[in-house]
């Protein structure tokens, strides 16, 4: 196992980390926190959000955008620092809200988890929502295997999306009105396992696609969420990079730090609610990478 730093740890279940403006921003899901923090590991508290920070991203005037999970909402954190509803998508969610990207022209695009994963209910698919950045909201694609990492390609054509239930990564043609054309592989680990329950699909899983970032070369690391593990993929499925996180179950990833080099990986014991709510056993692991991320 590589030598990592350790930037944060005593959190609940670290997700959504980003970089931007010289800082890595992340949610905290059971102590509701969306949080900064620098790289000698200075943190600020930016909101709360009772119902379960996820996902965030920046509309282009710098307003924070953050998923409030639970009840299915984007919040908008004002200049005042209050938050704000910035959209429903309890219309075209069908479970939980999850993961988002917000790209140039200041589109959400927001996932879900299709059913309710923590329940124990049968697996189902889910719809993607794109959000205008009026609020209108829209279903821009159907019949995904949980919707997870969402990547907007930097010439804004493309949209990578990580089914972490599907064994691949999906991507997207962008229309000039933000409609999605046809899905097709961006890569594939595996055959889709056909089944309704979420125990055939752990066991059918190659790579459970979590969290993910965009790299300078068009790659993208990809955190495995059943695999305690980092894979930097290449388009069409080649594995060109794999980094173990040992014990630990990796959950999300961002490139980011002063060159841009810097892996920063979201680990915990597991992803079960019931063993991550009272516990504050997960940390954010640093690694430096050769090739940097997109800047921010």
């Amino acid at each position: 196992m590589p030598e990592f730093r350790t930037l944060l740890s005593g959190y609940s279940f670290l997700e959504g980390p980003r970089w931007r403006e010289g800082r890595l921003w992340l949610s905290d899901f059971y102590t509701h926190q969306v949080l900064a923090c620098d790289m000698q590991g200075q943190v600020e508290q930016v909101a709360h959000v009772p119902g379960q920070p996820s996902g965030l991203g920046w509309l282009p005037d710098g307003r924070l955008l953050i998923v409030s999970m639970r009840d299915r909402k984007i919040l908008r954190r004002e200049p005042d620092g209050q938050l704000a509803l910035h959209a429903d998508l309890s219309h075209i969610a069908s479970g939980h809200c999850n993961d988002m990207a917000v790209d140039g022209q200041g589109r959400a695009w927001v996932g879900n988890f299709g059913f309710d994963l923590m329940g124990g209910a049968a697996v189902r698919t889910a719809a993607l929502a794109r959000v205008e950045p009026d609020g209108q909201v829209h279903q821009a694609a159907s019949g995904l295997y949980f919707p997870n990492a969402i990547l907007p390609t930097p010439d804004g054509r493309s949209l990578i999306v990580n089914e972490t239930l599907g064994n691949r990564l999906s991507v997207f043609d962008i229309a000039a009105d933000g409609s999605l054309g046809p899905r097709r592989d961006w890569a594939v680990f595996g055959p889709l396992v056909q089944s309704a329950a979420l125990d055939d699909f752990i066991a059918g899983g190659k790579v459970a696609a979590d969290g993910a970032a965009l790299d300078a070369e068009g790659a993208v690391w990809v955190a495995d969420a059943i695999g305690q593990r980092a894979l930097r993929v290449a388009q069409g499925g080649r594995i060109l990079q794999e980094v173990s996180t040992g014990a630990m179950g990796c959950f999300a990833c961002a490139l980011g730090g002063p060159d841009g080099r810097t892996l920063f990986l979201c680990v915990a014991p597991d992803f079960l609610e019931h063993q991550r709510q009272a516990a504050r056993e997960a940390q954010v692991w640093t690694l430096q990478v050769d090739v940097p991320g997109l800047s921010d």
